[in-house]
């Protein structure tokens, strides 16, 4: 697995982390943690594919500029990450437990929600031209395991660690797109 690959995957777990760490801490019931991170790992391996239909035929549209578009890209996704962060910690992790309480249509937006950061990686990993099959099973594999992890920790941790997973994934994606961008503007 390439570097860039891992690079990209880590900083989703971390955010997968911090959200099933909220619905641990909001109560989520232990005998739905399988579905929940079912549903997370669909989600999150299908958003990707999605970007990068979209991301590839840019890619070639646009040629040489797609890297410095993917990074500044990712740069803006890790950015967006640590200012949309606030608000009331107790509120949002009820936010969430509810969503998973509607059915269908909740399991499908609380999906989508925590899903859009991967929606943006695929555009990214699209223009930079990631092996998709290694991208997808890493992206699902981190979802299940970090929320597996997240909702058993989150009743035992409190708003820190969340908030903590959450704002180390928005650096380390700023850090890799700066990395992508100095590595393009020095090759």
């Amino acid at each position: 697995m390439s570097v860039r690959l891992i690079a990209l995957v880590l900083p989703l777990g971390l955010d997968t982390l911090g959200v099933a760490l909220a619905l641990g801490m909001a109560g989520f019931p232990p005998a739905r943690r399988l579905r929940l991170s079912l549903l997370f790992a669909s989600f999150e391996a299908a958003m990707p594919l999605i970007g990068i239909a979209l991301g590839a035929p840019l890619g070639r549209a646009i040629g040489g500029v797609a890297d410095y578009f993917a990074a500044v890209l990712i740069v803006a996704l890790g950015g967006y990450m640590l200012i949309e962060r606030g608000g009331d910690d107790e509120q949002e992790s009820a936010r969430l437990l509810s969503m998973t309480q509607r059915g269908f249509l909740g399991a499908f937006a609380l999906g989508i929600s925590i899903s859009l950061d991967e929606l943006a990686i695929g555009f990214s990993a699209g223009l930079l031209r990631l092996p998709v099959l290694t991208m997808v099973i890493a992206i699902a594999l981190q979802a299940f395991v970090c929320t597996q992890v997240g909702v058993r920790l989150g009743s035992r941790v409190g708003a820190a660690a969340r908030e903590g997973a959450e704002r180390l994934a928005g650096v380390a994606l700023v850090a890799l797109g700066v990395v992508l961008l100095l590595e393009r503007l020095t090759a």
